[in-house]
């Protein structure tokens, strides 16, 4: 387990205490059944924004905190627990892709409200059903002293309500980052229904122009913002996997069958038990991970071990409650069922098990 500074173990405790008190699973069932368009309810997020989450890896000349991405791991992983609907982690990759790239003036755009929970932003990346980094179809042309941006994006997620898009496009000098206004001519985006029920868009963009200091980064900037969203989509299942098992251990503890708890069946326990470790080991290459990215040592390895061991580990357990509560696992009634519907979007989300297994096995000279 991570060492946490006395103001990471605050945050950590209050984002616990706000999630289980505010924010219980009952929220996201009521988020899903009102069939909000952006996927999240409006007055968590500006909730949140309030707490100052959405500002923490915001540096503090732009109105944030600069507290890092261990800081806003603990809280993807505390609102992971109860499925809590929001787009911080996508609007912080938005913003970490402006600060690693962009020029002062879109900063001093940006940044701000970004930070203060006022506008949210995602990151556009891929264009088929398969995470794909290096085949971007989506260009971005010189015209004049600006850029004109044609292609089109899938499953981008929490794109629903966001204001800014940071879009992955191919420039003459490799692939790069740009800040799309979404209110800008020749954006267009369509609702994409997946079954986490939470806010993803097909995302057109057709003759859209920029002026020059859209472009927020080279290849390295683009490299970065990836391993940053798969740290958290690591994180957020973390947190999931936890929750699940806490859930499932005490369902085992109250329910009988022939005369006994179920939990004191050696079977059930040799089950719960290779949960606990597994999850126990895909906390340690989470945090490890997190903590790669607040010291830029070994970043990409470390993210890659992260992401295909959070990737198995989610969905060796999802499966696992599921058939530990029984039939009624797979019943609306019961909210363990919405954890599996979340876990296989993050699964795929920023690359599979597969995919990083050989992405670690490149990086290691395999």
């Amino acid at each position: 387990m991570a060492v946490l500074s006395e103001e990471q173990t605050m945050l950590r405790d209050m984002a616990r205490e706000w999630t289980q008190n505010e924010s219980p699973v009952s929220a996201f069932r009521k988020v899903r059944n009102g069939k909000q368009p952006t996927g999240y309810d409006p007055q968590v997020h500006a909730a949140m924004a309030e707490m100052g989450w959405t500002g923490i890896i915001v540096p503090e000349a732009f109105g944030g905190t600069d507290f890092g991405w261990v800081s806003l791991g603990l809280v993807i992983e505390e609102t992971a627990k109860t499925l809590t609907a929001s787009p911080i982690a996508a609007s912080a990759l938005a913003a970490s892709a402006l600060v690693l790239g962009g020029d002062d003036a879109v900063k001093a755009e940006w940044l701000p409200r970004l930070a203060s929970g006022e506008i949210t932003g995602a990151l556009a990346v891929d264009e088929g059903p398969r995470h794909a980094p290096e085949a971007i179809a989506t260009t971005a042309t010189r015209q004049g002293d600006g850029w004109v941006i044609d292609g089109h994006k899938a499953f981008v997620h929490d794109a629903p309500g966001a204001a800014l898009l940071v879009v992955a496009a191919t420039t003459d000098h490799g692939i790069a980052l740009f800040a799309v206004p979404t209110d800008a001519s020749g954006v267009t985006l369509s609702a994409r229904l997946l079954t986490d029920s939470r806010g993803h868009s097909d995302v057109a963009l057709a003759g859209v122009k920029l002026g020059a200091s859209a472009r927020l980064g080279d290849a390295k900037d683009y490299a970065a913002v990836l391993d940053q969203a798969r740290a958290l989509a690591a994180a957020e299942m973390l947190g999931m996997a936890d929750h699940s098992y806490q859930v499932t251990l005490a369902y085992l503890k109250q329910r009988t069958q022939f005369g006994e708890i179920i939990a004191r069946f050696q079977a059930l326990q040799h089950r719960m038990a290779e949960l606990y470790t597994r999850i126990e080991l895909m906390r340690s290459a989470v945090e490890g991970a997190l903590a790669a990215l607040d010291s830029g040592s070994d970043v990409a390895a470390t993210v890659a071990v992260a992401k295909a061991t959070a990737n198995e580990v989610m969905h060796l357990v999802s499966r696992e409650v599921i058939q530990l509560h029984g039939g009624i696992g797979m019943t609306d009634e019961y909210d363990i069922g919405f954890y599996i519907k979340r876990a296989r979007v993050l699964e795929n989300a920023w690359g599979s098990a597969a995919f990083h297994r050989d992405r670690f096995a490149t990086l290691s000279g395999f």
